[in-house]
C-alpha cells in the first residue's frame, strides 16, 4: 500500500518476524492500537510522521507480540446446532444439553441444560430461555450500580450481535447484550457499570473512567478477558 494513503493493510517486522496490521488516520492526537480476534489495528493522527509511527509501534513490540499470541490461543467459536451432548456456558461455567421432544420448556439442573421443544424450535427455545435469564440476572445489577450512584433504576432492553456488550441512549435507557448470561457474572457486572457510568458522563472522557472505577475498580482486567471469552463464545444459528 502507498503509505501516502490514509488506510489500508501494512507489514511491520516485530520479533524477528513480519507482523500485519491494518492502518488508518483519523482526527485524533495520539496514535492507538488495538489487538484483538482481527488482530492488530493502529490508528494514527492524520499528520503523523511514519517514523514516528513505526517507532511506535516497536517500543510496543512487546506487549503486541504477547497479545497476538494470547489471541491465537483463543478457541474459535463454535456453531451450536441444539443437539444433546452440547456445550453450552451459562455464566462462565460450562453446561451440558439435553434435548427432548416436547412441549416447549427449558429446565437448568447440576451442570445440565434440558430442552424440551420440537426439533425444529430447540434453539429459539434455548435463546428464549437465555434472554429471559438475561433480563432476570442483569436489571438488578445495573439497578445497583444506578443506586451507588444515586440515581434512579435505568430502564434496561436487551440487545444481540456479537461485538457490543452495552448501550447507554440520552434517553437513559440501557441496552444489554443477551450474552452476558453466558459469560462471567463478575464480566457481566462490568458491563453493566460500564454503562450506568453512561448515565452520568455521555462519554470516554477521564471524568468518565474515573466514575467507572469508583463503581467497577478492575475495569481494566474485566474488559479484557470480556474480550476474550466473548471471542470464543458458541454461535446460536438464527441469532444476530
Amino acid at each position: 500500500m502507498d503509505r501516502r494513503a490514509t488506510e489500508g493493510t501494512l507489514l511491520i517486522e516485530l520479533g524477528g518476524r513480519p507482523v500485519e496490521y491494518r492502518f488508518a488516520r483519523r482526527r485524533r492526537r495520539t496514535l492507538g492500537i488495538v489487538v484483538d480476534a482481527d488482530g492488530l489495528r493502529v490508528a494514527a493522527p492524520l499528520r503523523a510522521p511514519w517514523r514516528d509511527i513505526e517507532d511506535f509501534l516497536r517500543e510496543k513490540e512487546p506487549w503486541i507480540l504477547a497479545k497476538l499470541e494470547e489471541w491465537a490461543r483463543v478457541p474459535r467459536p463454535e456453531v451450536l446446532r441444539g443437539t444433546s451432548g452440547e456445550s453450552l456456558p451459562y455464566f462462565g461455567v460450562e453446561h451440558t444439553l439435553d434435548v427432548r421432544e416436547g412441549g416447549r420448556a427449558v429446565a437448568l439442573s447440576g451442570g445440565v441444560i434440558t430442552v424440551s421443544a420440537p426439533r425444529s424450535r430447540v434453539l429459539t427455545t434455548l435463546l428464549g430461555w437465555l434472554k429471559t435469564k438475561a433480563l432476570e440476572t442483569l436489571t438488578p445489577r445495573a439497578v445497583h450500580y444506578a443506586g451507588l450512584l444515586a440515581l434512579p433504576a435505568p430502564s434496561i432492553v436487551l440487545s444481540g450481535g456479537r461485538r457490543q456488550w452495552g448501550v447507554c441512549s440520552a434517553n437513559g435507557t440501557i441496552r444489554l447484550n443477551w450474552r452476558l448470561v453466558l459469560v462471567e457474572p463478575a464480566l457481566a457486572d462490568y458491563v453493566a457499570a460500564h454503562e450506568v457510568a453512561h448515565l452520568v458522563e455521555m462519554n470516554h472522557s477521564k471524568r468518565f473512567w474515573s466514575l467507572l472505577a469508583k463503581l467497577y475498580p478492575a475495569w481494566r482486567e474485566a474488559r479484557e478477558r470480556l474480550e476474550l471469552a466473548g471471542a470464543a463464545l458458541p454461535i446460536i444459528r438464527g441469532t444476530p
